[in-house]
C-alpha cells in the first residue's frame, strides 16, 4: 500500500475516533444510516448521469491505484536507454532489436522502435509529444471525476438535512426538546457525511491522482529528451548526465530545500529541444 495514503487513512480514522470518544456526549448518534445512503446514493446517481457508464465504473479501478504504492523505475529507464543509444552509435541494430524486447516502458519502446525504423526527428517527436497530451487529459478527466464527486457530496447531504428538518417540523407543535433535539441531530448527520466524504476521500484521490499524472509526464518528457538525442546520435555518457540533470532541475522546482549547484546549465522540464 502507498505510505502517504496508509498514514492518511490511519490519521483519519484515529481523528474521528478522538472526537467521538471524548467530543461526543453520545457516539452512536453520529451513525445514521439513512442520511449515509441519502449521501453516497445521491452521489453515485449524479455521478451516473454526469459521465459515460465507462468512465464512472473506473472509480474503484483508480481508488486501487491510489492505494498501491505505484513506483516510477527512472533510473532502469535512464539505463536501459544508454545501453539501446550505444548499441545504435555502434550501428548493431540486431542487438537494438534484441534489447527492445526487454525494455518495460512502452513509451520508451515506442520511441526507440521508431528511431530504428528511421522515422523523421519531428515526426517522431510530434508522435510522443501527443502521447504524453493524450495521458495527461485522461488522467486530468480521471481526476475531476472525483473532484465532481467531492461537489455533489456536500449538496446531498443539505438534501438529507432539509428532509430531517421537514420531519421535525410535524413534531415541533409538541414541544418536547427530548423529541425535537434527536430530530435535529438526525437532520445535520446528512451534511456531516457530505462535507466528511468531500474533504477526506474524494479531493484526496483526485490530487493523488493528479500528482501521480504530474510524475508521470515528468518521466515521459525525460524519455522524449532521450530519444531527441538518441535521433541525433549524440554520446551515451552526454545522455546520461542530461537525463540526470532533467530530473535533478524537476526534483529542484518541487523542493527547493536543496540549491541546485552554480554554473551547471539543465535542459527544461517542457520535452525536447528541436533543431531546425
Amino acid at each position: 500500500m502507498n505510505p502517504s495514503t496508509l498514514i492518511g487513512m490511519v490519521a483519519g480514522i484515529a481523528m474521528l475516533a478522538i472526537v467521538l470518544v471524548f467530543a461526543a456526549e453520545e457516539p452512536t448518534a453520529f451513525l445514521n444510516l439513512p442520511g449515509l445512503a441519502i449521501v453516497l446514493g445521491g452521489t453515485l446517481a449524479a455521478t451516473f448521469i454526469s459521465y459515460p457508464l465507462r468512465e464512472v465504473v473506473r472509480v474503484f479501478g483508480l481508488f486501487r491505484t491510489v492505494l498501491r504504492n505505484e513506483r516510477l523505475y527512472t533510473q532502469r529507464d535512464i539505463e536501459e536507454l544508454i545501453q539501446i543509444s550505444r548499441l545504435w552509435m555502434q550501428g548493431d541494430v540486431r542487438a537494438v532489436e534484441q534489447a527492445l524486447k526487454r525494455v518495460n516502458n512502452p513509451f520508451l519502446r515506442t520511441g526507440v522502435q521508431l528511431v530504428i525504423d528511421l522515422t523523421p526527428e519531428e515526426d517522431i517527436l510530434d508522435l510522443l509529444q501527443w502521447r504524453i497530451s493524450r495521458l495527461r487529459a485522461r488522467e486530468h478527466a480521471e481526476a475531476q471525476l472525483f473532484r465532481v464527486m467531492a461537489a455533489f457530496a456536500p449538496a446531498f447531504g443539505m438534501i438529507g438535512t432539509l428532509v430531517g428538518l421537514i420531519n421535525l417540523m410535524f413534531v415541533l407543535e409538541d414541544g418536547d426538546l427530548a423529541v425535537i433535539g434527536p430530530h435535529m441531530a438526525v437532520a445535520l448527520m446528512t451534511t456531516f457525511y457530505g462535507i466528511l466524504l468531500a474533504n477526506l476521500v474524494f479531493k484526496p484521490v483526485a490530487v493523488k491522482l493528479e500528482r501521480r499524472t504530474e510524475q508521470r509526464v515528468v518521466l515521459m518528457n525525460m524519455i522524449l529528451q532521450g530519444i531527441s538525442m538518441m535521433c541525433e546520435k549524440r554520446s551515451p555518457a552526454l545522455m546520461r548526465e542530461t537525463l540526470r540533470s532533467f530530473m535533478a532541475h524537476y526534483e529542484d522546482e518541487i523542493d527547493d530545500t536543496g540549491a541546485a549547484k552554480p554554473g551547471v546549465r539543465r535542459p527544461a522540464a517542457g520535452g525536447a529541444t528541436r533543431r531546425g
